[in-house]
């Protein structure tokens, strides 16, 4: 998903006048990103859920209590 989003804010580019500006565009897509990922819901949450219980049992239990 970041590297479908990242190359098309790239794509339109055809290149950057210094590496800082290059990093800024990646910089402001990932934030842009993550903001889309904190209002996104996880689907099928209710069958992921157990199944990372089993498998990460030690790292879960932290988490859950």
């Amino acid at each position: 998903m970041m590297r479908i989003y990242i190359k098309r804010k790239t794509k339109s580019k055809g290149s950057f006048p210094t590496v800082d500006s290059a990093f800024k565009l990646l910089y402001l897509a990932t934030q842009e990103v993550q903001e889309k990922w904190k209002s996104a819901k996880i689907r099928n949450w209710s069958e992921i859920y157990p199944q990372l219980s089993i498998f990460f049992s030690e790292i879960m239990e932290k988490y859950t209590k």
